[in-house]
């Protein structure tokens, strides 16, 4: 279903898709059901890059809602990425968004890094979740009581919709840092170890938004570049 948002006009198809989102609400159907009703989806994307920060979103929405065609955001286009980021924004309750710069992932390893993102995004809610559903496993010091799901982003409804909202708002800078620091590709690349951005790396150098840590830039590190 890659790209696509679900069943619409084939009866067979929107039974799918509804069977699919409720499988999806199962662990927050759960907490509901205990009481639980603001309940926060958390999900990170960039810990892969070798530039740009790594960025973390948040996202509570209503109990019982659930947006057709969400999904793991590495299962979808960007254009699709881009409608369901609208609809969740305009359906959430809360959307939280927060990030973690090349500085801060050099000087505290990207998994520290991203575990920061994740508790500036909950800061940057605005609400008090009841529970908060994160992507991978238990995050130390989060300040929230939260249940840690592997692959939670194609698990759980709440969080993949996070995935999605955090993928779209990392493209959207990557591409404005683009116009900052042309020829590294990050229009296209989003900051990844691209062959073209690996050139640029080789003919321009790194840029302040690079990650010195990373073993692909640690001959430029070496050589005080």
């Amino acid at each position: 279903m890659a790209g696509r948002r679900g069943g619409t006009g084939d009866p067979n198809a929107a039974r799918r898709e509804r069977r699919r989102l409720s499988k999806l609400l199962a662990i927050e159907r759960d907490l509901w059901e205990r009481g639980f009703e603001l309940l926060a989806g958390v999900d990170e994307v960039g810990r892969g890059p070798l530039a740009g920060p790594v960025v973390a979103a948040a996202v509570v929405l209503p109990p019982g809602v659930a947006i057709r065609g969400v999904a793991d955001s590495k299962q979808l286009d960007a254009r699709h990425r881009e409608e369901l980021a609208r609809e969740i924004r305009s359906r959430a309750i809360a959307v939280g968004i927060g990030a973690a710069s090349s500085r801060e992932i050099d000087r505290y390893n990207v998994l520290r890094a991203s575990h920061l993102a994740m508790r500036r995004a909950l800061v940057r809610l605005g609400v008090q979740p009841h529970h908060v559903l994160v992507d991978g496993l238990p995050v130390p010091d989060l300040g929230y009581e939260h249940t840690a799901i592997v692959e939670g982003d194609a698990r759980v409804h709440s969080v993949a919709c996070a995935s999605i909202i955090a993928k779209v708002t990392r493209d959207r800078l990557m591409q404005r840092l683009a116009l900052a620091y042309p020829g590294y590709g990050w229009e296209n690349n989003a900051g990844y170890a691209t062959a073209e951005h690996r050139q640029a790396l080789a003919r321009l150098g790194p840029t302040p938004h690079h990650r010195l840590s990373f073993a692909p830039l640690q001959p430029t590190l070496d050589l005080g570049v």
